[in-house]
């Protein structure tokens, strides 16, 4: 009978087994496994600058994972790995009595079963899905060998903050390679896969750190490591990275820029095939532009009235209630790079006592209170005045004390680019990629100001103009008549006059009448045409005189390009950012080539380019960028400050002959920065600060004179205007402009408002 009772069984099982087995997964492509892999990208170095997928995922092989690393696996999920056939029949027993006997399982599978359930099968725990398991099982054991099992297991495990596999938990946890992990990092992180949230070392240090422990005695008990190793690895203290923490290198806008290309290519499978992108940037460039111009807004806003507290929340009396709060608080106000929020404890005129979300004390006392004074103030207004639950920012000084600041609204953006290809060196599109996603770089359409005129400079030199002409610094006015709308009287920024002067001091000293009066010379549609060659849009700047001023329409990016053709000796160069393109396997998919600097890319003539930066050095050296070759100390440096009327947007255009580089600083919706603020004083501390880091090593370099060009009296001339020859003064000192209509183009009726609206602004 019980012979019988016992066949039956067996033969009910064998009948579920061969009619479950035809419908197992297809598990031939495991022997290729393929998992999903983020979009990566790279600096040109090769440093992860960017990482776009659902899955945090780096594809390791086996061979190339630590021995320490798998034993410490092996040790807490599976020691006999090696040994057993795939099911641990005992641990399959005391699962089915646990889950039986409505109890908590003890969790018995194998690596080879959680590789079955993690890849094909669902987690819930019932008695079909675990047959199917172990099916799945025996599959795997019979077509995979170990290695290939174990492979699948560490990269495919997912272990908390979105990483899948060890190598991807390696970097989001300790910021390191899985080459370079060590014992006690190894057993940190296999303590991982049970409970990824339960143990991650950032949001719960303490169980993660009571895990390890267990985990390396079970590495010792097993034999993979010695009694002294484990006793270094107990006391070892783990770096383990904060929550916050983002890439060393920012460059967001530039990944999110790389995301946008590849998906306009691949489509989803952007996210989920593995493409490693390797862009032009240079990551020590990058990370100097993003620094610079951080610091260049911060020390802005240090100028700038206190708008008070982000926050006021409620502190309980009790410390734990209070603590509470605090966390839910700052978790909703987050650190912004180095401007850190904190909940005030304390606030009177001499001292602010907070507290960080880290449980560090900040205490704000002397200069590191000057910045929000007014609000200290017992006459403070209730939504300025700081007091105890007030969410405020701090920074840290060079001293190493605490300053209060607050998150600015101002704007600004930053690009340099090698003018000898066009590839992309740095691009940081704004203050914070989390607080605003806009590129300015490559978006933000604004009025460039003065920093436009050396195009205008540059027509004029195909127009008999040259550097010595000497023309009149006076006033001019346009009648209502000239303009088709209301008189026009333009000024010079400082409202001053200084009466007749070379074109070369002119341009240094960024003479507004001065650039009238060429522009007239060359014809607003003749100037109009030319700075086409330079990439400008001629629709963006209107065949009118306001343009010899620079109220058209530009973006940063475009005044890179523009500002290359001076650099490079003529030729136009187009922005590029990525070089190639790779599978997860390292095969090429795309590859992008430098382009050649000929013919068929020259936009103006080596001359016009050679004495254009002779005109722009003179900037840099004695006029109102004069602060750059002083604070670096080099001669071949070039640019042309900007700040349109009042003082909307602030420019610096300048360069090197290996790097162009444009700064911006404006708000979003344009409005005055300030009285005092203007491109040599906002923009260029900017610019000097990231050529410091940028030209470290790059040696003084002196661009050679074309043919064509002679130098006479010490100007330098197109040969054909040398003196002698051609124009030598622009402008009488008591001429009137009423009664010549002719150098304003007139507009049409339905163009006088806009030519109106330009004389506005």
């Amino acid at each position: 009978m019980l012979v019988a009772g016992a066949t039956s069984v067996l033969l009910i099982l064998a009948i579920a087994l061969a009619t479950a087995y035809p419908n197992l997964p297809d598990i031939s492509d495991m022997s290729d496994y393929r998992p999903k892999l983020p979009l990566r990208v790279f600096s040109a170095e090769g440093v992860l600058i960017g990482e776009f997928g659902e899955e945090r995922r780096h594809l390791t092989p086996i061979q190339d994972i630590p021995k320490v690393m798998k034993e410490a696996v092996l040790a807490i999920e599976d020691a006999r790995f090696y040994q057993h056939g795939g099911v641990d029949y005992i641990g399959v027993a005391r699962a089915a009595l646990a889950n039986l006997g409505r109890i908590k399982s003890q969790g018995a599978s194998t690596i080879t079963m959680q590789v079955a359930r993690n890849v094909y099968l669902s987690s819930e725990k019932t008695y079909t899905r675990k047959i199917y398991e172990i099916l799945l099982t025996f599959k795997l054991e019979h077509l995979l060998t170990k290695d290939q099992i174990l492979e699948i297991y560490m990269n495919q495990i997912f272990l908390g903050n979105r990483a899948y596999g060890f190598a991807a938990a390696s970097e989001a946890y300790f910021g390191k390679p899985l080459k370079d992990i060590s014992v006690a990092e190894a057993a940190m992180l296999a303590g991982l896969p049970k409970a990824p949230s339960a143990y991650n070392p950032i949001s719960n240090p303490k169980r993660a750190k009571s895990r390890q422990l267990y985990i390396i005695d079970r590495m010792l008990e097993n034999g993979f490591i010695t009694a002294s190793q484990a006793d270094v690895a107990k006391r070892e203290e783990l770096k383990v990275k904060n929550g916050s923490s983002t890439a060393a290198v920012h460059a967001e806008f530039v990944a999110e820029t790389v995301r946008q290309l590849m998906f306009a290519q691949y489509g989803p499978e952007t996210y989920t095939r593995g493409l490693n992108v390797y862009t032009t940037l240079n990551a020590a460039d990058q990370t100097a532009a993003y620094q610079a111009l951080r610091r260049g807004i911060m020390n802005y806003e240090r100028r700038q009235v206190y708008r008070g507290p982000e926050k006021f929340v409620s502190l309980p009396g009790t410390p734990a209630e209070a603590e509470d709060v605090i966390d839910e608080t700052l978790a909703e106000h987050p650190d912004n790079g180095d401007v850190m929020s904190a909940v005030v404890l304390d606030a009177n005129t001499k001292k602010i006592t907070a507290i960080r979300q880290n449980g560090e004390m900040v205490e704000i006392t002397g200069e590191g209170l000057k910045p929000a004074q007014s609000g200290l103030s017992d006459k403070a207004a209730a939504n300025i005045r700081i007091r105890r639950g007030a969410v405020i920012r701090v920074v840290r000084t060079p001293k190493s004390s605490w300053e209060i600041t607050q998150l600015p609204e101002v704007e600004g953006a930053f690009v340099a680019i090698d003018p000898r290809s066009g590839a992309i060196k740095a691009l940081v599109g704004g203050f914070d990629f989390e607080k605003n996603k806009f590129n300015h770089v490559t978006q933000a359409w604004r009025q460039p100001g003065s920093s436009f005129k050396p195009f205008i400079y540059s027509a004029a030199l195909e127009h008999g103009v040259t550097p010595a002409t000497i023309i009149n610094d006076g006033p001019l006015f346009f009648s209502a008549g000239v303009t088709g709308g209301q008189p026009w009287e333009p000024k010079n920024y400082d409202g001053k006059f200084e009466g007749p002067m070379s074109m070369r001091h002119a341009l240094a000293k960024s003479k507004n009448m001065v650039s009238i009066r060429i522009l007239q010379t060359v014809g607003a549609q003749n100037a109009q045409e030319w700075i086409t060659r330079f990439g400008f849009d001629a629709e963006k700047h209107p065949a009118y005189l306001t343009m010899a001023l620079g109220a058209g329409s530009v973006t940063p990016m475009q005044m890179a390009t523009a500002y290359s053709v001076f650099a490079n000796g003529g030729y136009r160069v187009n922005p590029w950012l990525i070089t190639k393109v790779t599978d997860q396997k390292g095969k090429l998919l795309a590859e992008t080539k430098a382009p050649a600097l000929d013919d068929s890319v020259r936009a103006i003539d080596e001359r016009n380019a050679f004495v254009m930066s002779s005109l722009l050095q003179e900037v840099a050296r004695s006029g109102t960028a004069a602060r750059a070759q002083a604070t670096l100390k080099r001669p071949d440096l070039y640019g042309k400050t900007g700040t349109t009327n009042d003082s909307m947007d602030t420019w610096f255009a300048g360069y090197q002959p290996t790097l162009a580089a444009i700064t911006w600083v404006g708000y979003d919706t344009p409005r005055k920065l300030g009285d005092r603020e203007t491109g040599g004083g906002l923009s260029l501390p900017i610019w000097i600060e990231f050529m410091a880091t940028a030209l470290k090593t790059t040696p003084i370099m002196e661009v050679p004179v074309p043919e064509g060009v002679v130098n006479s009296g010490g100007e330098w001339y197109f040969t054909n205007y040398a003196p002698g020859s051609g124009i030598s003064t622009l402008g009488s000192a008591n001429e009137s402009t009423d009664n010549q209509p002719q150098v304003i183009p007139l507009p049409p009726a339905d163009e006088k408002r806009k030519i109106l609206d330009l004389f506005k602004n």
